[in-house]
């Protein structure tokens, strides 16, 4: 029986043998969120200094990801667990899939409504996602002085490559 942490490493090391670099930076990220660890920026292993960030646009992001003819399709490839991935799953629909600018969360929560995924509170999930370090979703715009007023949100870089993690940790 072999010890357990070095079997993970093992397993990571064969998930990421055929990654370039940019896509392996945003699997570690991804995975490093996803399980609460900070990694420190430093050196890599080889020596070099590891990337802060990619050098990657969005465009190049949405370039990437795979194509979805229906919103069923993108949530069944993310396999979204808790009511913040959904809202930033159904935001990715909008934003990347459908290549709208902006969104508001009505349009999320109606989404998900069709496919049986309510979301409890989607203001308290949108909200989760802004105050996350780093956001992943972004306000761009408030209509109207009430607490309820309409609000127009904006994926960041982060939230992208977060939900394209997804995609990646949900394939077989």
């Amino acid at each position: 029986m072999g010890d357990p942490e070095i079997d993970a490493m093992a397993l990571v090391t064969t998930a990421l043998a055929d990654l370039d670099t940019g896509a392996r930076g945003r699997v570690l990220r991804w995975a490093a969120d996803r399980y609460g660890v900070s990694v420190p920026n430093g050196t890599a292993a080889g020596g070099r200094a590891a990337e802060a960030e990619d050098d990657v646009t969005e465009a190049e992001i949405a370039a990437e990801a795979p194509t979805f003819g229906h919103f069923a399709e993108l949530v069944n490839a993310c396999q979204p667990r808790t009511d913040v991935d959904k809202a930033l799953v159904a935001g990715y629909w909008f934003q990347s899939i459908q290549g709208r600018e902006s969104f508001q969360s009505q349009e999320l929560t109606r989404a998900l409504k069709n496919l049986g995924h309510t979301i409890k509170n989607i203001t308290d999930a949108v909200e989760s996602n802004i105050q996350r370090k780093p956001a992943r979703i972004l306000q761009l715009a408030k209509s109207g002085s009430a607490k309820q007023a309409r609000k127009t949100f904006k994926l960041t870089h982060e939230g992208l490559v977060f939900v394209q993690g997804m995609m990646a940790a949900a394939q077989p």
